[in-house]
C-alpha cells in the first residue's frame, strides 16, 4: 500500500486511448456517412461502438486492479477527481452547444426567415416552432412531452435515487444495498434506452418525424440521439462497477471509481430534465 507521502504513482504505457480513438472516429466516420445514404456507414458506426465498449471495459478493468492492489494515494483520488470533474464539465460544454444551436433557431433565425423580407420568397412559410424551416414542403407531426419522454423523466430521476441509495450503501458497509442499488439503476437505465429505441420508431414510421425535417428533426434527434449514448455509456459503466461490487471491491474510505460513475450518471439525469423542457415540453 502506497503511503500518503509515497511518490506519485505513473501507469504503465496503456494501449486504451488509442482503441478509444479508433472506436470516436470509427462512430463519427459511420454515423455521417450513414446519414449520408452509404450502405456500409452502420456497420462502421456499430462496429465503432463495439470497440467503445471494449475499450471501457477494459480500461476500467486495469485501473480495478491497479486501486485493488493499493497503488493510489490521496494524490492519485485527488487527481481523479479533477479529471472526472474537468471531464464533466467538457461535456456540460458539448450539450451547452447543441441546447444553444435549438434557442438560436427558435429565437432568432425562424422569427427571422418568417419577417416581411424573407415572406417574398418563402410566402407560405409560418415562423412558429415546430417548424422544418423554409423549403421543405414534407409534412411532420412533433413528439409531444405527456407519454414516453414523461415516463422516461420519471425513469431517470428514479434511477438518480436507487444509484445515491446504492452510494448510502457502500457508505454503511451494506454491501446487499449497494449490489441491489446499482441493479435497479442499471434496469432503469435500460428501461429507458428501450423506450427510446421504441419512440424513435415510432417518430419515423407514424409521425413521419426524420433527422432530414429541417431545424426541429436535426435538433431532436441530436440532441435526444446524443443523450441516449452518454445514458448507453453510463450503463456500461454501471454493469462495470456492478461487478466490481459483486467482486467485493470499493470500501466506505476508498471508492472513488463508484463516485466518478454516480456523478456523471447525475449529469445525465440533469442533461435530461432541461432536454425534456425545452425540446418536448415547452
Amino acid at each position: 500500500m502506497l503511503s500518503q507521502s509515497a511518490r506519485y504513482f505513473v501507469p504503465d504505457p496503456s494501449r486504451w486511448p488509442i482503441f478509444g480513438s479508433i472506436a470516436l472516429l470509427s462512430m463519427a466516420f459511420g454515423a455521417t456517412t450513414s446519414f449520408n445514404g452509404v450502405s456500409w456507414g452502420k456497420y462502421l458506426l456499430i462496429a465503432g461502438l463495439l470497440v467503445l465498449v471494449y475499450m471501457i471495459v477494459g480500461w476500467f478493468s486495469v485501473v480495478a486492479h491497479e486501486s485493488e492492489g493499493g497503488k493510489y494515494n490521496k494524490q492519485v483520488d485527488t487527481s481523479f477527481r479533477w479529471g472526472m470533474g474537468w471531464f464533466i464539465f467538457s461535456e456540460v460544454m458539448f450539450f451547452a452547444a447543441f441546447f444553444g444551436a435549438l434557442f438560436y433557431m427558435r429565437v432568432l433565425s425562424v422569427p427571422w426567415l418568417g419577417d416581411l423580407e424573407h415572406k417574398l420568397l418563402w410566402p407560405e412559410f409560418a415562423a412558429s416552432w415546430p417548424v422544418a424551416g423554409p423549403g421543405i414542403k414534407e409534412q411532420f407531426s412533433p413528439m409531444g412531452a405527456w407519454g414516453i419522454p414523461a415516463l422516461n423523466t420519471l425513469l431517470l430521476l428514479s434511477s438518480g435515487v436507487t444509484v445515491t441509495w446504492a452510494h448510502w450503501g457502500l457508505l454503511r458497509n451494506n454491501r446487499p444495498q449497494l449490489i441491489w442499488g446499482l441493479v435497479m439503476t442499471i434496469a432503469l437505465g435500460m428501461t429507458f434506452l428501450g423506450f427510446q429505441i421504441y419512440e424513435y420508431v415510432h417518430a419515423y414510421s407514424e409521425l413521419n418525424l426524420k433527422l432530414t425535417m429541417g431545424a426541429y428533426g436535426a435538433t431532436f434527434f441530436m440532441l435526444t440521439g446524443f443523450h441516449g449514448f452518454h445514458v448507453t455509456v453510463g450503463t456500461i459503466m454501471l454493469w462495470v462497477i456492478l461487478f466490481r461490487s459483486v467482486a467485493g471491491h470499493f470500501k466506505a474510505e476508498h471508492h472513488f471509481g463508484f463516485e466518478g460513475v454516480a456523478w456523471y450518471w447525475h449529469f445525465v439525469d440533469v442533461v435530461w430534465l432541461i432536454l425534456f423542457v425545452f425540446v418536448y415540453w415547452v
